[in-house]
């Protein structure tokens, strides 16, 4: 029988927007004196991992990351550890990690993803819990994206992308997403319209395999990504604003719970999925898996990710230093 979750084993779901931060900064230089006092509480090589980046945008996306990881760990390590014990490591995979200094474990899983200035956590207090997410943003490589279309066609712009699919994934994208999705697009839709609905789909179809990858601590060079697919998978329809939760009430559709997995033609039955829209452009991915007890992660309820705060990020990791 599947254990019943207690509420410190149920994942948190985080969202830290950037798009807004430090509006007097135009140059990552620039954050040394607008953004102080987050640099302030990381360490010397978090900081130099922040402000190397070239693009301003990615400079805060990354301080975003350091930033909501250590919220993590200090806010759901059982050991309540200061910040400044919270810093993140890479295990031998190099996937980001939390080594509790006091008893040299992991008790706290987690994984980030950031696009187009989001930054997002999934984390819950458990060792043994395996997750992924993936947040993707429809129109923030729109303008690329049609000029390959218009002059390549479509069934080439997705084999340009074959090798991180699997066959089935993009037959089905390049000849079958507009009638196996009714809605897509609308009967009157223009041109532009079409390819818009298809790269939504596209897209979908990258955080869900994306977010899948994560949770299993392999990259996109994992050998068996051809082996894995999402059979007539679904991109969510559009919210009413990015930072409004999306509906979830009967035929609302803008969350899509359903996922058939296969992995070398078997099903996939031990992983929890979930894929919903944030607003017109943003759609977000989340996996959970739990090996020692696959009900477990089953039965969560992966919801609406709650948009935090810088200033309380920063309120709280002050008062724990």
């Amino acid at each position: 029988m599947a254990s019943s979750p207690t509420k410190q084993q149920l994942p948190v779901q985080w969202i830290l927007d950037t798009r807004s931060w430090y509006p007097g900064a135009t140059e990552t230089r620039h954050l040394e004196t607008h953004a102080s006092r987050a640099l302030a509480l990381l360490t010397p090589t978090e900081r130099a991992s922040v402000l190397r980046y070239f693009h301003l945008r990615d400079a805060k996306m990354s301080l975003a990351s350091c930033l909501i990881k250590r919220y993590a760990v200090a806010k759901l390590a059982p050991s309540s550890p200061p910040w400044s014990s919270c810093a993140i490591t890479r295990n031998a995979r190099t996937k980001p990690v939390w080594v509790d200094p006091a008893t040299s474990t992991s008790p706290v899983s987690f994984n980030v993803s950031h696009q187009a200035g989001l930054v997002a956590l999934v984390a819950c207090a458990s060792a043994s819990a395996e997750l992924g997410v993936d947040v993707v943003c429809t129109s923030e490589r729109r303008d690329r994206d049609h000029s390959m279309i218009a002059k390549e066609g479509w069934p080439a712009f997705v084999d340009m992308h074959a090798d991180v699919f699997a066959p089935g994934e993009a037959a089905y994208l390049k000849y079958q997403v507009l009638s196996a999705v009714p809605g897509l697009v609308s009967e009157a839709a223009s041109a532009e319209d079409v390819v818009d609905g298809k790269l939504r789909a596209f897209y979908a179809l990258w955080a869900l395999r994306e977010a899948y990858v994560k949770l299993t601590g392999e990259a996109l060079l994992a050998s068996w990504l051809k082996e894995l697919e999402f059979r007539e998978f679904r991109p969510p329809k559009p919210t009413a604003g990015w930072e409004v939760p999306a509906d979830e009430g009967e035929g609302s559709q803008e969350v899509v719970v359903e996922a058939d997995i296969r992995f070398k033609g078997k099903k996939v039955d031990d992983v929890n999925m979930c894929l919903r829209s944030l607003g017109a452009d943003y759609m977000i991915a989340t996996a959970a898996r739990t090996p020692d007890d696959k009900g477990e992660a089953l039965g969560w309820r992966l919801g609406p990710y709650e948009i935090l705060s810088l200033d309380d990020v920063l309120e709280f990791a002050e008062s724990r230093r």
